[in-house]
Order: C-alpha cells, then structure tokens, then sequence
C-alpha cells in the first residue's frame, strides 16, 4: 500500500470524529464508537490488522480510560466534599477578598492555579479540578471548561514533572542516538533537556498572550445572551493585567528550563508568576476600574450549564458577608463564615503536597508506579506483544481521593455528608465513562496498527498522516511542524503520547531537510501543547466535572481559536527560528 493511497485511509476515523462531534455536534457517548468502529475497519481492511491484535489495543485503550476515569472520580468527589461542608462558600470570599471580577479570576484560577495543577499532575487533571472550582464561584459550566483547558496548555509542555520532555522525548530518540552523540551531545537525555529549552522558548512567546486569550473567550462568548451585543472590550480593558500576568509566567517558565532542567519549569513559573501578579493585585494596581460578571444566571443559555448548579448565588453571598448559602444544599460540618481561608484551602493544600511529593521524591514516585500491588498489569493482551496496565497508585485520581478523606475530619463532617459527597460524584461519572473507553481504544487502534507480524512498511496510521503531511510542504513544512503535533494531542489527549510518537519523526524530517533537529523537534511541542485544548477525552472529562455531558463538539469548536493562533503564529516562530535565527544549530 503506497502512502497517497493509506493516507486518506488514515484520516477516516478523523474525519468521522470532526463530522460527529463538531459538525453534527453528536455527543462524545454516540460519536465515539462509531469512530472506533470505524478506525477498526480500516486497520482490518487497509492494514490487515488482525482482529485479535484490534481487540487487544482496545482493551488497552480501555485499561488506559480507567486511569482518566479515576481523575475524574477524585476530582469530583473532592469537589463535593467542598461544597457539602461549606468551604467552597469560604474560597469565594477569599478570591472576592482579591476581586469579584469574574476576568481576574480567570486569570488567577484559570490561568495560574490550572499551569501550577499541570506543573505538578498532567494528565488533564488541571480542567478535572479547576473547571469545577469555577463553576462553585458562579461561572457558567461551560465557561469554566473552556477557561482551564485553554488556562492549562503552556504549561503541558513540562506538565506532571517534566513527563512529556523526559519521557516524551527520551524515549523515541533513543532510537537516533547515534545521530545525536554525533551531533555533539554526550547523551539522548542531554539532547532531550536542550530541545526542551527550545520548547520553553517557542511556547513562552506563545503563551505571554493565552491568560489575555482565556479572559477574551469567556468575554466574548459568555459575556452576553444574545451574540448581536457580544464584545471584546471588557477583555481590553483587562489587557495589561493579562500581558503582565503572560510575562511574570513566561520569564521564569524559560529561565527554569535552560538552568534546571524539564522538571520544574511550569511549576516554578506558576509560583512565581502567580504570587507577583497576587501581590502586584493586593497592592491596588492593575485591577480593573469596573468590576465585569456574566448576564443574570435566569438568562443563560440551556447549553452554558449542565445538571451541577453554578454556584453565583452563593459566591455574592459569600463575597458580601463572608458566609452565607452553599452549592451542594445545607452546609454541613463547619460553619463557613467561621471557617479560615488557610483551612477552607487545605484539602486543596494537601493536594498539592501529596502530588508533589509521589513525584519529586524518587523512592516514592518508584515505589508508586513498581511496587508491589501499585499497577495492575496484563502482559501480552490476547496473545499479542501489547501491554495494558492501570497504574492506579501514581495517578492523580489517588491523591485527589486522598484529599477527599483528609477534608472530612478538617471540616467535621457527619457520615451522610460525606456519603452524599460521594455518592453524587460517582452519578455523574458514569455517562463520560463509554466515551472515555471508545475514544481512547480508538487511539489505541490506530497507534497500533504496524505493529502486528505482516504490517505494511507504512508505518501506524499516525505516522502515515503526519509522513503525508511532511511530504505534501517540503521546505515549507516548519510553518506546519506544530500541526503533528496538534493532530498527536487531539487523538491521544496528551502531549506525552503525542511526543513519544511524532519526536523521533519530527527529529527525521529536519534531518532530510537540512535543518536544526532541536527547533524541529522543540516546535512539536507547540502543537501538542495546544491541542490539549482540543483533546477528546480531555474535553470529556473537564465536561464530567461540571456536569455537561454532551457538549463536547461545542467546546471543541470554540477552542478552535486559541488552536488556530496558537498552531498558526507557532508555524511562524519555527521558522523564522529556523531559517533566519538558527540555521547551523543542530
């Protein structure tokens, strides 16, 4: 099979996903299978993939689902433990103490709390928790969501710890490491620290205007009813608020990158940033003359909320007199207008902790993920040489659980509070689970597909579409580099899988060109960064969260735009880097 004739063939399930969800705007639960179904069809037809290796990287893809599912499930379960006891109340005064503004809690929350969450956790665990956070201060669900996932993306570059450099790029080039010690580098994990370097650079220009973009999308779009009286002014006149916030971010996010290493970049940039810009908001500069919210909640939209009620009644309450009503029905446990700030914070706190330390502390973090009894493991699904596992100790989902329980003796709560907490959350878990499990064995699927004995010399479906793509600009393909990267990110929903598989090819190309392997492979990040705004499963879970299952093409296609500057300005970064700035850089 010739790669003019697989590669609109591999562009099948992508096309059936695009027509469902964001044309006919199909809910994720109907969408998915049929997409499944048919990336199934042309792996069997097309690439004569066996039906047992089909269903064995379906399975897998399944196994995968449930870690995401148990995010979700935490996440959720935290969050109504929150509610139930009274300290969402209390964290709205505390953000209402900074400004009611609903735009300066975008950027705080949106933006800073979502990179920090990112920095520590990945995985699409920043929407799970701060989407929810949002919606508890009154936003409309869908607002929320589309805040954290366009919020979070800058960071996703060194999200959970550094994973998706170490991991992401470590990984598929130790396959070219001949080239790379040749080109002057003593190691792969050298060369992977410097080209994430380069990835700090690209996406921290990119991401000095993303807090000004996040504000300007929940503005425009949820800012009026009716779309005759939409604007952007309310985002201008945040404007200087949100550039400052982009540079306290991006100055450190690139610092820590070049002098420490993947590791830290996002979590230091959002500590940093975030406490210039609270300090900087403290100190009475740069708010808003006005303060700016959304139309009254009677007015909204069917589509703007889901089954969970926002929470804006309680924040004005909460906001004005420090107390006051509560999101989940009657306040249990402590009386939140008696409940610090610190202790209202604290499940949240040792959130933070807990994830910290399972991943910066080694014993730790190698214990979580090999020890005895941490992952369920099936080797050789049905026969085959794929590998599924559940990782269920290491996964943000645990820590968040883990939260949950230490919030009940913090907050005094009775049994049936938290029994209420925990029984609501698992309700709204189980629509977004036969999205989760489709759409992820269809990525499965379709990565797998050159895998089995026989497979043609094409490559997977993944590798056929992004080799279409190189082949089809040539010389001009810097200005596309960051679209493989999307196209890996929307599919798989994470910009570590998108990199595992789309670095070493990025890595190629620049060789075949003549041109630096480091910007190339660098500029992928880019795309698979931003996509992340798009994922499927992403999308889906931050939508679980607030309780608006079913909207999931319409989050898509809003996010759109920020892709679109995002991919597009990034084409242009990459090669102006990489014909004008850097030609000789390896």
């Amino acid at each position: 099979m010739t790669l003019g004739a697989s590669a609109p063939l591999a562009l099948v399930p992508l096309v059936v996903v695009a027509a469902l969800l964001v044309g006919l705007l199909w809910p994720a639960s109907r969408a998915m299978p049929v997409a499944w179904l048919a990336a199934a069809a042309v792996a069997f037809l097309a690439w004569g993939m066996p039906v047992e290796w089909i269903l064995a990287a379906s399975v897998n893809g399944a196994m995968a689902a449930v870690e995401i599912l148990w995010i979700v499930l935490g996440a959720l379960v935290l969050l109504y433990t929150l509610m139930n006891s009274g300290a969402v109340d209390r964290i709205n005064a505390g953000f209402a103490s900074i400004s009611d503004d609903r735009r300066v809690q975008v950027v705080l929350l949106g933006f800073f709390l979502a990179t920090f969450i990112e920095g520590v956790a990945g995985f699409g665990t920043p929407a799970a928790v701060v989407a929810p956070l949002l919606l508890a201060l009154g936003f409309p669900a869908f607002a929320a969501v589309v805040a954290a996932l366009i919020g979070h993306a800058v960071a996703t570059v060194f999200g959970a710890v550094g994973t998706p450099i170490i991991v992401g790029f470590e990984q598929p080039l130790d396959a070219v490491s001949g080239a790379i010690t040749g080109g002057g580098f003593e190691s792969v994990g050298a060369y992977a620290t410097a080209a994430g370097g380069w990835a700090a650079v690209f996406n921290g220009l990119l991401g000095l205007f993303i807090p000004f973009i996040a504000v300007a999308m929940v503005v425009y779009f949820f800012g009026a009813v009716d779309p005759d009286e939409r604007s952007l002014g309310p985002a201008l006149a945040v404007a200087p608020l949100c550039l400052f916030a982009g540079v306290a971010f991006a100055v450190p996010y690139v610092a820590a990158a070049w002098f420490v290493g993947p590791e830290l970049p996002s979590l230091i940039a959002s500590m940093v940033g975030g406490g210039a810009v609270v300090a900087v908001l403290r100190a009475g500069y740069l708010l808003p003359d006005e303060e700016w919210t959304f139309p009254p909640r009677e007015a909204w939209p069917d589509h703007w909320v889901g089954s969970i009620e926002p929470g804006s009644e309680m924040a004005g309450a909460a906001a004005a007199t420090g107390g006051g009503g509560t999101a989940g029905g009657e306040t249990g446990g402590v009386d939140d207008a008696e409940m610090s700030l610190l202790r209202a914070w604290s499940p949240y706190v040792a959130l933070v902790v807990l994830l910290i330390g399972t991943r910066v502390i080694d014993p730790i973090a190698t214990f979580l993920q090999e020890g005895p009894g941490m992952t369920i493991a099936v080797s050789g699904v049905l026969g085959t040489t794929i590998d599924g596992a559940i990782g269920w100790a290491y996964v943000p989902g645990t820590w968040l659980l883990v939260s949950a329980l230490i919030a009940v003796p913090v907050f005094g709560m009775s049994a049936d509070e938290v029994t209420s907490a925990w029984r609501e959350a698992a309700g709204k878990i189980v629509s977004p689970a036969v999205s989760l499990v489709f759409v992820i064995a269809m990525v499965e699927v379709m990565l797998q597909t050159a895998a089995h004995p026989g497979a043609t010399a094409d490559g997977s479906m993944i590798v056929v579409l992004a080799d279409a793509t190189a082949s089809t600009f040539g010389a001009a393909y810097p200005l596309f580099a960051p679209v493989v990267g999307t196209l890996g990110a929307f599919i798989a929903g994470s910009i570590t899988v998108s990199n595992v598989t789309f670095a070493a090819f990025q890595f190629e190309i620049a060789r075949e060109l003549g041109l630096s392997t480091q910007l190339l492979v660098g500029a992928q990040t880019i795309g698979a960064a931003i996509g992340n705004t798009i994922a499927i499963h992403n999308v889906i879970a931050a939508l679980a969260t607030v309780g608006l299952v079913g909207k999931t093409g319409r989050v898509i296609r809003l996010n759109l735009l920020p892709v679109a500057y995002y991919v597009g300005v990034g084409g242009l970064l990459t090669a102006g880097f990489v014909y004008l700035l850097f030609p000789t850089l390896f």
